[in-house]
């Protein structure tokens, strides 16, 4: 019997918790893309002659990590921690959020990538946000694979650590497993498109800096391999090891 999907209950819209869990993913998601984007501009900024490569990876990387486990931690006790519309997503798919807590995460990740990118913005003097971008000789379907496996390895990540509920004392790892899949990801999709693996952190960049090449990719790569996880994880490795028998539990609190 598969977890049962809930649109949300009717009080949930106004509900102190929902409010609290929406401002979190708005605070961390603009903590994560601000040092993110602003780990691109700076590098830029210092080495704008000089072609760094390999270097420059390693750092947007590091940038990446540090900034996404920093963002987890913070909120995960408070909205879960997604910072990201495609696991939220993926925990949609899995029956592990309402469909009106997803929405609020949505619109508060979406809104704190904007600001972040209008700060840096602010704070570099006009330094135009950098975003993603599909490097020359790849081809949009190929970029897209990229966005879709890696993703895929995202949200599987987010569902061992943080959602199953066999997690355990694993649980306490979880920011940072988060934060190292990313990181390793920047690192391997870094040179050929970008590694977004988050519409939201490709969404900010892109409207300040309107930069709007290939970004249905960003979009479309990351939900799609946010869904797989999540039917994978959820039905695949959870489910399976519930025994017919028993009842499944209503949607935990913190999942509303």
């Amino acid at each position: 019997m598969p977890r049962g999907y809930s649109f949300g209950r009717a009080e949930e819209a106004t509900h102190p918790d929902s409010v609290r869990a929406t401002l979190s993913e708005f605070l961390s998601t603009l903590i994560f893309v601000f040092a993110g984007e602003g780990s691109v501009l700076a590098i830029d900024k210092m080495y704008k002659d000089t072609a760094l490569g390999a270097s420059s990876l390693v750092v947007i990387a590091l940038a990446h990590t540090l900034a996404l486990f920093a963002a987890v931690a913070s909120s995960m006790n408070v909205s879960g921690g997604h910072i990201n519309p495609a696991v939220t997503f993926g925990a949609l798919v899995g029956g592990r959020v309402s469909l009106i807590r997803a929405i609020y995460y949505w619109i508060a990740q979406l809104l704190g990538a904007v600001v972040a990118s209008l700060l840096l913005r602010l704070a570099t003097d006009g330094m135009r946000p950098v975003g993603f971008s599909v490097a020359a000789g790849v081809g949009g379907w190929n970029a897209l694979l990229m966005e879709i496996v890696m993703t895929f390895g995202l949200v599987y990540t987010v569902y061992a650590t943080a959602i199953d509920p066999k997690r355990g004392s694993l649980g306490t790892i979880a920011p940072l497993a988060i934060a190292f899949i990313v990181g390793a990801n920047v690192l391997v999709g870094g040179p050929f498109e970008g590694a977004s693996m988050n519409p939201a952190r490709a969404f900010g960049p892109a409207l300040v800096g309107w930069r709007w090449k290939n970004h249905w990719i960003y979009w479309l790569g990351p939900f799609v391999g946010a869904a797989v996880a999540g039917v994978v994880y959820e039905f695949g490795v959870i489910q399976a090891e519930i025994p017919h028998h028993t009842h499944h539990q209503p949607l935990a609190p913190e999942d509303y």
